[in-house]
């Protein structure tokens, strides 16, 4: 009996150790976040602004991608990592160095909902990218089958794949991108429905790329607002209220806001309901400005073509390196705009957020 009792003093003590062991390790850990949270809190100066060449009115790049192929870029023809003569379809080796190039040099993801509406949350020091895919090609995200759960199971080396490795790799690289698809979706029939819910749950997001890959140059006002309206439709039907009212404009036409059609592209009625587009992205060839610089126009957006061609013609090295002098570089604040004072006449329209001049 009186071992007994020994032991259980001694498994007493033991367990009286371990909990002030927990409640130590318990403190030591909110003393940690406390001091994080002060120094998120911490008012940024002058000094920090320069140390970290805020500008935010610099220019932001808009990556026009198409399919993710599942090929080295030796086995393609073609310059660098491009698939075809124009560089629109990429491999997915290419793909990886892209996405590793971005974010070595100081890129972060954002959705380009955010920055149509001028939320640009990325941190201090670092420049926001925006990434879209046209055509809703298969090779975007290949569904593989159906787990236990009845939940997608992706290709790997899809594109959506390849995103979600980065992901994993690269944590507060912000992983997003946004997809824009014709009237057949993904090319899936199988798995359409479980592909943009999948999507929409994930982070990423659906927009429009009209029913049949029209050319607005040689369509009718009729045939622009069917063209449209069916697309958001199909959305509307499968993703109600979260897919993004943006349409990526077909081989970039019509190449000008003046265009008769952009009305019907921009409003349409379709089956007796009205959808409103608020931004149109053009095929295009260089980074857009920032959402709070006086020439920005959010319904007419520019985009860089993902794609190789030795450092010339607006390729990537090409654009990156003209960003090096104008990229938008963040506070890190969502709620403010801060910009050197020589660029305080360049300034548009400020989304109610606080400005900060050094």
């Amino acid at each position: 009996m009186k071992k007994f009792v020994l032991v259980l003093i001694a498994l007493l003590l033991v367990g009286c150790g371990a909990k002030k062991e927990v409640k130590k390790e318990n403190k030591i850990k909110e003393e940690k976040e406390v001091k994080e949270e002060k120094i998120e809190e911490k008012e940024l100066t002058v000094d920090d602004y320069i140390n970290n060449s805020v500008n935010e009115l610099g220019e932001i790049p808009i990556m026009m991608y198409h399919g993710i192929h599942n090929k080295t870029n030796s086995e393609t023809d073609y310059t660098g990592g491009n698939v075809d003569k124009d560089g629109y379809q990429r491999t997915v080796e290419a793909f990886r160095n892209d996405l590793d190039f971005y974010y070595n040099s100081g890129y972060r993801m954002i959705r380009l909902n955010d920055y149509v509406d001028g939320n640009i949350d990325t941190e201090l020091g670092k420049s926001p990218l925006i990434i879209t895919f046209d055509d809703g090609l298969e090779n975007n995200i290949i569904v593989e089958g159906l787990d236990k759960k009845g939940e997608i199971i992706i290709d790997p080396n899809s594109a959506v794949g390849v995103l979600e490795e980065y992901k994993k790799k690269y944590p507060d690289f912000n992983v997003t991108a946004t997809f824009f698809v014709n009237g057949g979706l993904f090319q899936q029939e199988e798995y359409n429905e479980k592909i943009l819910n999948w999507l929409v749950d994930n982070g990423y997001d659906v927009g429009n790329h009209t029913y049949t890959h029209v050319n607005f140059s040689k369509v009718n006002g009729d045939q622009s607002e069917r063209e449209v309206g069916s697309v958001y439709k199909i959305l509307d039907e499968i993703i109600p209220g979260k897919y993004v009212n943006i349409i990526a404009l077909p081989f970039g036409s019509p190449y000008n806001l003046e265009h008769a059609n952009m009305p019907h592209i921009f409003k349409c009625t379709y089956e007796g309901k009205t959808y409103e587009t608020k931004s149109a992205l053009r095929v295009g060839w260089k980074a857009e400005s920032s959402p709070f610089a006086s020439d920005f126009n959010p319904k007419f957006l520019k985009r860089i073509r993902a794609y190789d061609n030795n450092g010339v013609e607006f390729d990537i090295e090409m654009n990156f390196k003209l960003l090096e002098s104008t990229r938008y570089i963040s506070d890190g604040n969502i709620d403010s705009i801060v910009i050197p004072q020589d660029l305080a006449d360049k300034v548009g329209n400020t989304y109610n957020k606080e400005i900060k001049y050094y």
